[in-house]
């Protein structure tokens, strides 16, 4: 189910993983890759193509949730002020909030818009933890870079979780240690 107001976000209470990150950073295709659905998350090479928080049950033991893009988006300027501002409140007022993960394109690393959602974050007391996205559009070496620096600002922000992860939607890389990460995280109690 998709929601655009706070009101319509479903009660739960089952754990929650949240995917928040810059538009067309591939959250959508993260969604599809670690559920093995193609489509169950609609993806699209347009920025800003989710303007809901897109809830998934899966099977009453995880909600994943994935958020509008913030940053550019092809949307107008009200929609996206509108969508960000259902996000932050999603995300300060949602107790069944287990992690949110914080998707960064590995080819570009940690942007503002990047940083000002992990204040967020850090202020709200929400946990997350970073994902590099599509490393099968960069070189190892260059991957490494990335998480090294992104490594050292995380270490800044005080709900960001110590470990990086780094997945590729498209050739299923790090995508079994991502899932046993939120398998463990929706077996805590």
């Amino acid at each position: 189910m998709g929601a655009m107001a706070l009101e319509q976000v479903p009660d739960t209470d089952i754990p929650e993983i949240t995917f928040a990150g810059r538009s067309n950073v591939g959250k959508s295709s993260l969604v599809n890759a670690l559920t093995g659905r193609k489509t169950l998350a609609r993806t699209s090479d347009t920025p800003g193509r989710t303007q809901e928080i897109n809830f998934f049950n899966l099977g009453g033991r995880l909600m994943m949730t994935d958020l509008p893009g913030y940053g550019y988006a092809q949307a107008p300027k009200g929609k996206v002020d509108a969508w960000t501002d259902v996000i932050k409140q999603y995300l300060k007022g949602r107790p069944t909030l287990r992690r949110a993960l914080v998707l960064i394109d590995s080819r570009h690393g940690l942007k503002d818009t990047d940083e000002a959602i992990m204040k967020l974050m850090d202020s709200s007391a929400v946990s997350y933890q970073i994902v590099l996205t599509k490393t099968d559009k960069v070189k190892p070496h260059e991957l490494e870079k990335v998480r090294e620096a992104v490594a050292v600002l995380a270490a800044k922000h005080v709900a960001a979780h110590p470990e990086i992860l780094a997945t590729s939607a498209y050739t299923g890389f790090g995508i079994p240690e991502l899932r046993a990460a939120l398998s463990a995280l929706a077996l805590a109690e």
